[in-house]
């Protein structure tokens, strides 16, 4: 089969290897949409992943082509997404069924193969199944929106019904989670979120989903304290989404939250994170609750399984949330490089790259 192989840090060739072939307890599962991350691109060209060489790509949907032992054929040619986590399902977090914590975890596309290739192996325990609803890109988009609502959930923030009450939202950082956190903050109601970016297509991408204009806030030339405290009245954001993993968006936060606020870190951050100490007394005198957010929780096709997977699957099938609108490219498997270089080098504005087979 052709696949995009990540040889060695900045080596990506995109060749023949050999097809893979389910063991027990999993699925070949036939890539038919997938998505290039953000961590994708410091895994090819800066960091390395965690074993190479190794087929990138952890965002994906497809069909069941083949199963292995113990796995029933009656699988074969259904239409999937996968939580790439792969548990290990004997650490205290998985004995708690929190598997985005498990302390012993495999990954597709890091640590294992992944995505970016005719056909990768999945265990069976790993599949969502998909609505006829549900698009390959759309499903191919499952992690990023679980990412997104897994970080609303750690602020048990509630569902708005009238728009002048309830706690008042901010977002800090509009790429593809950012821009996904304010999705899903105004599917639930959230209609005066606001939001602050750096890019000009940003606030066109938010007005597309709805977010009206005057609630953005353009960082490169206003200022983000005096934005949120104007439209606060002066009290700060009860809830803040830090989603840039920088020191002085962490800070803006911070520093404009309101007191007893709460905010989430959920940008993955880019070099040490540093807070001055004005800002930390900010955090005792306020009483801030500060939470961090990791991957999403996802427990398997269980009945009535209440986990973030399954919240976006119902969310699609509702339409509450299209994530296709996100998409600003889409590539051939033979050309998926050209993706990564658009993102690495910043060629052009882009939320969501994908490879469509």
């Amino acid at each position: 089969m052709k696949a995009l192989v990540l040889e060695d840090i900045g080596k990506l060739e995109y060749k023949d290897v050999p097809k893979p072939m389910p063991g027990k307890g999993q699925v070949l599962v036939r890539v038919m949409a997938a998505g290039i991350c953000g961590s994708d691109i410091p895994r090819a060209y800066t960091d390395g992943a965690h074993n190479m060489p190794i087929i990138p790509g952890h965002e994906f949907a497809g069909t069941v082509e083949d199963v292995g032992e113990g796995v029933s054929s009656a699988l074969i040619g259904r239409r999937v997404g996968v939580f790439p986590l792969i548990p290990c399902k004997k650490c205290t977090c998985c004995k708690k069924r929190q598997y985005e914590m498990c302390r012993d975890y495999d990954y597709l596309g890091s640590r294992s193969n992944g995505a970016f290739a005719e056909y990768v192996v999945v265990p069976e325990w790993n599949l969502i199944g998909l609505p006829d609803e549900v698009s390959f890109e759309a499903a191919a988009m499952l992690e990023p929106m679980a990412v997104a609502v897994h970080a609303i959930r750690q602020l048990d923030l509630p569902l708005r019904t009238l728009p002048d009450h309830g706690p008042r939202v901010a977002v800090i950082g509009l790429g593809t989670i950012g821009t996904l956190v304010a999705a899903f903050l105004y599917d639930r109601g959230y209609r005066d979120l606001l939001v602050i970016g750096n890019k000009d297509f940003q606030k066109k991408t938010l007005k597309g989903i709805g977010i009206a204009e005057e609630n953005y806030c353009d960082i490169r030339t206003d200022d983000a304290g005096r934005f949120i405290m104007d439209r606060t009245n002066g009290a700060g954001a009860d809830a803040f989404f830090e989603c840039v993993g920088s020191s002085e968006a962490a800070m803006v936060a911070i520093d404009n939250a309101a007191p007893s606020g709460k905010v989430c870190f959920v940008g993955n951050p880019r070099s040490d994170m540093t807070f001055d100490k004005k800002v930390y007394w900010k955090i005792l005198r306020n009483q801030l609750k500060i939470s961090g957010t990791w991957n999403s929780s996802f427990l398997g096709e269980a009945e009535g399984a209440d986990d973030d997977w399954h919240y976006v699957i119902d969310r699609l099938v509702k339409g509450g949330i299209d994530p296709q609108k996100l998409i600003t490219g889409r590539y051939p498997p033979e050309r998926i490089t050209e993706g990564f270089e658009l993102m690495r080098d910043k060629k052009a504005d882009y939320i969501k790259v994908m490879c469509i087979s």
